[in-house]
């Protein structure tokens, strides 16, 4: 069984489970809760890294709804975030558009390029359509630096992004109260209120007629089809579903980053949202932030241990993590909900 084979096999986004439900839920206030205090006691770049943390956490995300909500896999998530922080940099940059506004912006634009990239590729599925994704992500950065686009991109050398400050009328209310707010916690909270908005309206999405169509495709096409559902439709969906998040999120990091360059988004940065989704859990959307968390922090815990062999300590570290908890940060959360529910029993 290859690698993606024992992906699809991991516990996927259930059909509504009470206890599912019960523990997204109770795992999703718990991390909100973290996600609103701790910024108020930290530096600007324990901040700057909490807004990675939420910009790889929308990317994992929407992974998650491909992978885990449909069954397709695709090692392609770069080329998206890329085609997202190249809108909005464009955007603000050379058409001076509000950083805000370029966000939806990105979203459709990269909502149509991955409907229209999920249509030559509903020929294939499995390892196949993860290899078509492969070659996307490896060619984005090489199309990025073509001399045809330089004048919009900036070429190999790239833009840079200027980074929002707090609006005005923010501004105002805190110095009512003699307080100031930075443009990295503004960052970090105007990130916060978009992954919000986006997961609810990704959890909505999976519980709805779309997202159980999804879910259909993925456990079995023939019989999805044989039901009524449109496979080809559902599937490129999907595609645009998954691409438009990403892109959204691209967005918010080039904000956040205040640079855009091609050798940012190569395929290295593909891999690393495979592998958040695999370590949070497939197809559960809570465990997105865990996964994202671990491919932010671990690599410098790693390089904290050995400067010299960060790569091989990292390794060890993943290892020992697919060992352990084979189903990801979901499946901690499970055990941890049995524990509990052991100790509530007279």
């Amino acid at each position: 069984m290859s690698a993606v084979e024992e992906a699809a096999a991991a516990p996927a986004i259930e059909a509504v489970p009470k206890r599912a439900m019960t523990l997204g839920t109770g795992a999703s206030l718990i991390m909100l809760a973290l996600l609103i205090a701790v910024p108020l006691f930290v530096k600007n770049f324990i901040i700057f890294q909490m807004t990675m943390l939420l910009v790889y956490g929308l990317a994992v995300l929407a992974l998650n709804i491909l992978t885990g909500g449909s069954g397709q896999f695709s090692l392609g998530q770069s080329a998206f975030y890329a085609v997202g922080a190249y809108t909005t940099a464009i955007l603000m940059e050379h058409a001076d558009i509000n950083y805000a506004l370029t966000l939806p912006i990105s979203g459709l634009v990269c909502f149509v390029f991955g409907f229209l990239f999920g249509q030559p590729a509903l020929r294939l599925s499995g390892v196949y359509l993860a290899l078509a994704t492969f070659a996307l992500a490896t060619a984005m950065p090489q199309l990025l630096k073509l001399g045809y686009f330089e004048h919009w991109t900036g070429g190999v050398q790239g833009l840079v992004v200027t980074k929002p400050d707090p609006p005005e009328i923010v501004q105002r209310v805190l110095s009512l109260a003699h307080l100031k707010m930075s443009q990295d916690m503004w960052l970090y909270y105007f990130t916060l209120l978009i992954t919000i908005t986006i997961y609810i309206f990704s959890v909505n999405l999976l519980r709805s007629r779309s997202g159980r169509a999804f879910m259909a495709i993925r456990d079995n096409e023939i019989a999805a089809s044989a039901m009524g559902i449109n496979v080809a439709l559902y599937k490129t969906l999907a595609f645009g579903v998954s691409a438009g998040i990403t892109g959204i999120a691209g967005g918010l990091g080039a904000i956040a980053v205040q640079f855009v360059a091609p050798d940012s988004y190569t395929i290295t940065l593909a891999i690393s949202l495979f592998l958040g989704m695999v370590v949070g859990g497939v197809g559960w959307l809570p465990g997105s932030i865990v996964g994202s968390a671990f491919i932010i922090f671990v690599p410098n815990i790693a390089e904290g241990i050995s400067k010299g062999l960060s790569g091989a300590v990292f390794g060890v570290i993943l290892f020992l993590v697919i060992f352990l908890v084979p189903h990801g940060a979901r499946q901690v959360a499970m055990v941890a909900q049995q524990l509990l529910s052991r100790r509530k029993r007279p």
